[in-house]
């Protein structure tokens, strides 16, 4: 096994390695800091995803050229299935290590509250907590059907918690496919979450192809969900369907929720729930919940679709397409007529025993640190510009001193989910100035929390019994924005 070499470096004149994170069998995870963000954003610290094609000394020019398109193609998929509640991918490049080996890696925001499964290790979610988890992975699994992708492996090392636990992440689509797609089978995930149909003996058994549908991922998160609401790993129905729970008293665990997670876990994809919608409702509504004052909020009992959470530092809008197809990598391959650039590396040789600073390298350094305070300083004059103009907008508008047409330009838009009241303040200690309808268009002014400032832009249907109020607080929880 030959592991990068990328202790004190700085990667793209950008990215400082702190620590390995993990390694994978052609894969390598670090722990950097982004030079580029404020201290204190949520995007200091990054994951880099380094591709290894040494690490297992078996790689031929076939093996190499294979690696680098899946690992483009996990980047393209990420990209695809942009969403609140799936890992987003910030950059890419190729770079060189300290031994002068050529790899790819992808930048990924940073987790810090670690996977799902250390947590379940310490016993069952609380069930408000769970339901939240499962919601908001409905919502990026939804997401990543609707555009035609399959994870392939949900099980709880994929799922990723921010800092307060508060939102979830799905990671890892590396082994993702198309909806419905017909192409040889390959043992992906782990065999206590991964439903019959990942075995490429399935299909040659009953003599047909089987194809991987949003049902795949269905069977996999119904069996994280019982982990969570159980504490125990469904060892005991490894390839088949959950048909009891545990002998231990679990109080919010009711025949009606095992009825949900068997049917979602049946070995036939056709028994099974047909789309992460459907499963979120029966699975919600089986669930007891004990949250008066969220319930309390919606105007009707109709379904509301599986919604996300939106954690600080999201930005719907991917960076650059990611282009891994330079046969630079191939050392088996011929030399290409047209090279992807190499990323320069800087090596913090003060921290290396046995390594010398050279003139070269301390111009780079110095370089690198007198740009960036110069982006820095820019950054904090522009933000004070900014931050000035959008007070005294908001202000302003709250007065109806300014036209709303100034609004847009420092603002976004959602749409309402379901029929949710419009409030004074956010919080549902108060009453309700309104209803916002279901489908009505908002634009947000504000967000505190998981509550947002909206002016109502088109109802989406006429409200009647209930007064007529252009501005108010709605639950983020029933906004698609």
């Amino acid at each position: 096994m030959r592991e990068l070499s990328l202790d004190n470096c700085r990667i793209d004149k950008r990215y400082d390695i702190v620590r390995r994170l993990g390694t994978g069998s052609y894969s390598e995870v670090f722990l950097a800091t982004d030079n580029f963000a404020v201290e204190g954003s949520p995007r200091r610290n990054v994951v880099i995803k380094a591709l290894n094609t040494s690490l297992q000394d078996d790689a031929d020019a076939d093996l190499e050229r294979t690696l680098v398109e899946n690992f483009q193609n996990e980047a393209l998929s990420l990209d695809k299935v942009r969403h609140p509640n799936v890992v987003n991918r910030l950059g890419h490049g190729t770079a060189r290590d300290l031994n002068g080996r050529v790899f790819h890696y992808i930048i990924l925001e940073y987790m810090s509250g670690g996977d799902l499964q250390s947590v379940l290790r310490k016993g069952p979610i609380d069930s408000q907590k769970a339901l939240s988890y499962i919601e908001q992975i409905c919502s990026g699994l939804g997401h990543a059907h609707d555009r035609g992708v399959i994870h392939r492996d949900i099980k709880p090392h994929n799922l990723l918690l921010s800092a307060d636990n508060g939102t979830v992440k799905i990671t890892d689509f590396g082994v993702a496919r198309g909806i419905l797609s017909d192409g040889p089978i390959t043992r992906v995930g782990s065999n206590v979450y991964a439903p019959p149909e990942h075995s490429p003996f399935v299909s040659a058994s009953v003599g047909n192809v089987v194809k991987i549908g949003p049902s795949s991922d269905i069977y996999s998160l119904a069996k994280t969900a019982y982990a969570m609401l159980t504490g125990e790993i469904p060892r005991r129905f490894t390839g088949r369907p959950i048909s009891t729970m545990p002998d231990a008293d679990v109080e919010y665990v009711s025949p009606r929720l095992l009825s949900v997670i068997e049917k979602a876990t049946q070995d036939d994809p056709q028994s099974r729930y047909s789309s992460v919608s459907e499963f979120w409702s029966h699975f919600s509504a089986a669930v007891k919940d004990t949250d008066d004052d969220e319930t309390e909020t919606v105007v009707s009992t109709r379904y509301v679709a599986p919604q996300p959470h939106v954690s600080r530092g999201y930005s719907p809008v991917p960076p650059q397409v990611p282009t891994f197809t330079d046969e630079l990598t191939f050392k088996h391959g011929s030399s290409p007529a047209k090279r992807e650039p190499i990323s320069d590396l800087l090596i913090d040789h003060g921290q290396r025993p046995g390594h010398g600073n050279t003139n070269g390298t301390v111009r780079k350094k110095k370089n690198v640190f007198v740009s960036a305070v110069r982006f820095l300083a820019a950054t904090i004059v522009l933000a004070t510009i900014a931050g000035g103009i959008y007070g005294t907008a908001s202000w302003l508008g709250g007065l109806s001193l300014i036209p709303d047409a100034v609004m847009p330009y420092i603002t976004s838009t959602a749409v309402a989910s379901s029929d949710v009241y419009l409030r004074s303040t956010p919080s549902t200690d108060n009453q309700p100035l309104g209803i916002v309808t279901k489908k009505s268009k908002l634009r947000v002014i504000k967000v505190q929390d998981n509550w947002y400032h909206v002016d109502i832009l088109e109802q989406g249907r006429k409200s009647t019994g209930a007064p007529d109020q252009g501005r108010g607080w709605v639950n983020g929880k029933y906004l698609e924005l």
